[in-house]
């Protein structure tokens, strides 16, 4: 008799792997096929040339939830986050900016720039904290439904209602004013040095193709400082080994727990019978059966990839196809034989163990943002950089170092088409080290090797669609209850026992494994697996 499986994991993405683990914690027989060489999707660590191993798409650790942590007792299975020291936003004038996990450091160092903005900075840093606490219970728990009127989904309404109830008049308006505003605007009413502004503002923009200025940034902002490390908000930290340890860590979990895994295992389409999702046809034929098929990749792919329309209801296909996706970033990793010394602040020190804005001003950010909007990647992108090696040497050779650029913007839909991506590759990393380089002198001499990765690159090699780094934008239209799609957003799908678990669902984006953990608890809280 052919073996069945409980349940099939499609993809190896860490929200993958979460849900594998814990399903087999609680004795079901899983399956986890990834069609890459490596595990852990975008949240991957490869040694691209010899003895450099890059974070080759995700780079820095913040949103990963802490009772994930807990529960698959991922510390006991090699996950070691090591805390940014710093934010550093280097500058052609001065010395720069940076921001110091000690709060004296920072207040002279934004002093230098502003009076009136060191002082407001600490008290703009616990009005933050309390939104971040604010929105925690709605990231760690599945999606509100508001159209529902079960009593248990009307009491979690009337739960959340209590919660946001309990807010000061103050914070409730500063709630209000957070999933409206711009990221730009929003600091506006806070601060008035234009460069401190342009380096909070831009984690408003991370992942999405809108500006500083657009509408509802300022939420992306805010769901950047739910980072957490040892209960502390606004933390974040370099994976011991790259991104890539802490998808090893819980694939180690996963399979300490009972999980398969199996990598080069791509799969051609979920197997439809009677509208019920009964297993999975991998590319070489093979067919592999299971109760429940739980697909780890984006909506897009799932449902008008590997599930085809001629299963969906006609309005849900049409939602699907509605889900904005809208890549804007790209990423370019350096391999080098020394340390990168900037002209303002040269030689080493501790704002090299952390991470580096290039993002001098909003007019600096709202041109490279224009030049997207236009159909092009920008000639001077925001560029957010890390030298992870400064701090896990066994990243790179002795002496030598990783640099980690992400860039904004990199539009997928360039003016003449994403499919002529391959050939701009190379201008658009060099924009990149041209960039780079004129705040870092010899950095160009330094170069030993680079990885360019256009969101093309990220599409065709990791199955980001449209390069999408977190399955979707996150726009307002497109979070909690309406991720991906309205009356779908509770791990359910139109298919019978097919479930999803990827970021396309909600929380959302970011190494933050809740999507996986969320959709594990539903299927098992349901019995469904």
């Amino acid at each position: 008799m052919a073996q069945r499986w409980d349940a099939i994991i499609v993809g190896g993405g860490h929200n993958g792997l979460v849900c594998a683990a814990y399903l087999a914690k609680a004795g079901r027989k899983v399956l986890v096929l990834e069609r890459r060489h490596v595990l852990g999707g975008a949240a991957v660590s490869e040694e691209v040339f010899p003895g450099f191993t890059f974070s080759v798409c995700s780079y820095v650790v913040s949103l990963l939830r802490p009772w994930i942590i807990r529960d698959l007792d991922l510390a006991r299975f090699g996950l070691e986050i090591i805390p940014l020291e710093c934010a550093f936003l280097p500058l052609h004038e001065g010395r720069g900016l940076a921001r110091w996990d000690d709060a004296e450091r920072t207040r002279r160092e934004i002093a230098a720039f502003s009076q009136k903005d060191a002082e407001v900075a600490p008290v703009f840093g616990k009005a933050m904290a309390q939104m971040a606490r604010v929105v925690k219970p709605l990231i760690d728990a599945p999606a509100p439904k508001p159209d529902s009127l079960r009593p248990r989904d009307l009491a979690d309404l009337a739960r959340l209602g209590a919660h946001v109830g309990s807010l000061s008049a103050e914070h409730r308006h500063l709630l209000t004013k957070m999933m409206t505003m711009s990221a730009a605007d929003f600091l506006d009413e806070w601060f008035e040095c234009d460069a401190l502004k342009a380096v909070m503002s831009v984690s408003g923009i991370i992942g999405t193709f809108q500006g500083v200025r657009s509408p509802g940034t300022a939420y992306v902002l805010l769901h950047h400082y739910m980072g957490e490390i040892d209960g502390a908000f606004r933390s974040w930290g370099f994976s011991k080994g790259g991104t890539g340890g802490v998808s090893n860590a819980i694939a180690a979990a996963a399979r300490h727990f009972g999980a398969e895994i199996r990598t080069e295992a791509p799969i051609e389409r979920v197997l439809v019978s009677g509208g019920r999702a009964t297993g999975v046809v991998l590319r070489d034929g093979t067919e592999l059966s299971a109760k429940t098929v739980v697909s780890g990749v984006d909506p897009r792919l799932t449902f008008l990839g590997l599930v085809g329309e001629q299963h969906l209801p006609d309005d849900f296909v049409t939602a699907i196809g509605r889900y904005k996706f809208r890549g804007s970033s790209g990423k370019v990793n350096l391999a080098v034989d020394r340390l990168p010394s900037f002209a303002c602040r040269p030689g080493p020190g501790g704002h090299l163990r952390g991470d580096i804005a290039i993002s001098p001003s909003i007019a600096y950010l709202e041109k490279a943002y224009d030049e997207a909007r236009a159909g092009r990647f920008s000639s001077r992108p925001y560029l957010n950089v890390v030298v992870p090696s400064v701090v896990d040497p066994s990243v790179a050779p002795p002496g030598q170092h990783v640099i980690s650029c992400f860039v904004q913007y990199a539009p997928y839909h360039l003016a003449t088409g994403p499919e002529s991506w391959p050939e701009h590759r190379e201008a658009f990393g060099d924009a990149v080290v041209d960039t780079l380089a004129e705040y870092v002198p010899g950095l160009k001499e330094s170069i030993l090797h680079r990885q360019v990765l256009t969101p093309w690159d990220l599409e065709q090699e990791f199955g980001l669609t449209e390069g999408n780094i977190f399955h979707g934008e996150l726009s307002l239209e497109q979070l909690a209850f309406q991720r991906p799609a309205p009356g779908w957003a509770h791990y359910r799908t139109p298919v019978k026992d097919l479930w999803m678990c990827g970021s396309g669902t909600h929380p959302g984006g970011g190494i933050m494994g809740a999507s996986g953990a969320l959709a594990a608890r539903a299927m098992l809280k349901g019995r469904h697996v």
